[in-house]
């Protein structure tokens, strides 16, 4: 009989509860009966807007367009750059679909209405281009290109994703392997300069250098007002696999670029990869990985197919159901094009279960769950200071861009740092461009010869951390603001990106190790930004920003120019 004693089990220390503990726990109530009914209220009257705009002819349409640019002209030419301040739009800052509380707006003092822009301008089936205003979001964009059996090339999965927000952030979807971030599907950019030029930019005009330079830029280069973007022929269902996977957390990442990226680098064949992808890793041990490809009406309506509507209010939240694969085995479905395209809108990924935790239960789904989504704007404009600060310091909101040969370690360190689950992975390419804008692969990518690569791009993938993490869930400290300043360093080590809807805990130093601001600067300048538009550093960067903070860091950008000129 052994003498040694056993160890002691390790004893977390407890946090404390707060009063706004006790009023997320109730938060239901304003959810159930404020936020969800002004939501479909909402919902429901631009839906009558986009009606009535959808009757009008492209031409008139585009007649309305062309007075709107001329009026935000007008504006600008009405700033009186020593007393106004810093240019900005007129939305009201909880509008904004993201987790940044855009306490930028407390010191630009200068605003522009975009409100107008929400209009298709055109839909050009022979250039296969849809040219849009910045307030189209993808809810509309689908309603109208689906029927004619077209897409977006990349359609972003939430509904209230707005075209303008994607271009001037980031934006990706399960086509997103084959035709790379939302961005890289653009064809044309309409902009309103800081001196009220209107210019065109392509890859290949003379404004190509703006035309790169405005992805990620926040809108701090201009203000865009329509963009030209590539259209793809659909199908009526996507085909849809779910495939189970068990395993460490290494071997769940190879299962899934296994799911789509063939390992003879044949990445171009269309009868090797899939059309669209995405992962859900569900614990440390399991996911399900899901293909899909479009198909006719006519194959989905075979016998034996099984279709799932799941447009319909009732239905199990997408997560949910696909979880299912992990006791069912591997199943095929056929969805509606349009119902996959939006498949997270109604949970809002898993964030529902967080605003509503009997949101996923039948009773709810069959009485209310018509009412779903909560509208994100609403529900920032019912949160107090204290509750946005509490989800900046206990909840993880994070896209994080890896290089898919990293996304395993990228699963490790999130399960060692912040065990937030699920995760969501969707990959996509990161192209090498006859410029280097603010994202880019890493440099000689092309020789490793890595799975999924190819001359042209290198595959990354978007790791989606979105919830509540597992020190917060079990009561102890958690130190979310340190935790997101680690993984944000650990991004950089890794050649990594972090989406910019989030706010950043990185010094500028440090944002500017992440991103590359060579050809953003250099746009800044020559557009003449500085001194009209904040930097995107300061619009993303956590905290107040004040009017003589923010001045007095663009006067330094002002007076640095250009190296030379320094010297």
């Amino acid at each position: 009989m052994s003498d040694a004693k056993a160890p002691a089990a390790t004893v977390h220390p407890r946090r404390k509860i707060q009063l706004v503990d006790f009023l997320l726990s109730f938060r239901w109530i304003i959810v159930i009966f404020f936020v969800l009914p002004f939501s479909f209220l909402y919902y429901f009257s631009i839906y009558l807007g986009d009606l009535k705009s959808e009757r009008k002819s492209y031409k008139q349409r585009q007649m309305e367009h062309d007075e709107n640019v001329q009026e935000v002209v007008k504006r600008l030419g009405q700033r009186n750059a020593a007393k106004d301040g810093l240019v900005c739009t007129a939305r009201p800052p909880w509008v904004v679909v993201g987790m940044r509380n855009v306490d930028y707006k407390r010191a630009r003092h200068f605003e522009v209405d975009l409100s107008k822009f929400r209009n298709i301008l055109d839909i050009d089936t022979e250039r296969m281009v849809a040219k849009v205003e910045p307030l189209v979001n993808m809810g509309q964009m689908s309603r109208v290109t689906i029927p004619m059996n077209l897409s977006l090339a990349v359609l972003a999965e939430l509904d209230d994703l707005t075209v303008g927000g994607l271009i001037n952030g980031f934006g990706v979807e399960g086509s997103s392997h084959i035709f790379g971030l939302f961005s890289d599907t653009v064809v044309a950019l309409e902009v309103v300069l800081a001196d009220g030029k209107v210019v065109r930019a392509t890859k290949d005009n003379e404004y190509s250098d703006l035309f790169y330079a405005i992805p990620w830029s926040q809108g701090t280069l201009g203000l865009l007002v329509s963009a030209e973007i590539k259209l793809i022929p659909v199908d009526q269902y996507v085909k849809l696999t779910y495939k189970p996977v068990r395993g460490s957390l290494k071997e769940l990442a190879q299962a899934y670029a296994d799911s789509f990226a063939p390992k003879d680098g044949d990445q171009d064949n269309p009868s090797k990869v899939p059309e669209m992808v995405e992962g859900m890793i569900y614990g440390p041990t399991e996911g399900v990985m899901m293909t899909g490809m479009y198909a006719s009406r006519t194959e989905a309506k075979r016998r034996g197919n099984v279709i799932n509507n799941y447009g319909w209010w009732f239905k199990p939240w997408f997560y949910q159901h696909a979880q299912t694969a992990l006791k069912r085995g591997e199943f095929v479905e056929y969805i509606p094009t349009r119902d996959y395209y939006h498949r997270h809108t109604r949970s809002l990924y898993w964030e529902g279960k967080l605003i509503l935790p009997f949101g996923d239960q039948f009773w709810f789904r069959f009485l209310l769950g018509w009412l779903m989504p909560p509208k994100i704007a609403l529900l920032k404009a019912t949160q107090s200071e204290a509750i946005r600060n509490y989800y900046h310091d206990h909840h993880v909101i994070q896209d994080l861009l890896v290089p898919l040969y990293k996304v395993g370690d990228c699963l490790e360190w999130v399960h060692r740092e912040m065990e937030v689950y699920p995760i969501w992975l969707c990959p996509h390419r990161i192209y090498k461009l006859p410029v280097r804008p603010m994202i880019y692969p890493e440099p000689g990518f092309e020789k490793h010869k890595r799975q999924g690569d190819t001359e042209y791009a290198q595959m990354y993938t978007d790791v989606g951390v979105y919830y509540v993490p597992g020190a917060v869930l079990r009561g102890e400290p958690f130190d979310g603001s340190e935790k997101c300043r680690q993984l944000e360093l650990w991004l950089i080590e890794n050649h990594g990106f972090q989406a910019q809807y989030a706010v950043t805990e990185l010094t500028e130093k440090n944002f500017w190790r992440m991103f590359d601001n060579s050809l953003y600067e250099q746009c800044r300048r020559k557009y003449k930004a500085i001194g009209t538009f904040m930097s995107v550093y300061y619009k993303s960067k956590k905290g107040r920003k004040t009017e003589k903070e923010v001045q007095e860091a663009e006067q330094e950008k002002a007076e640095q120019e250009t190296p030379e000129a320094a010297n």
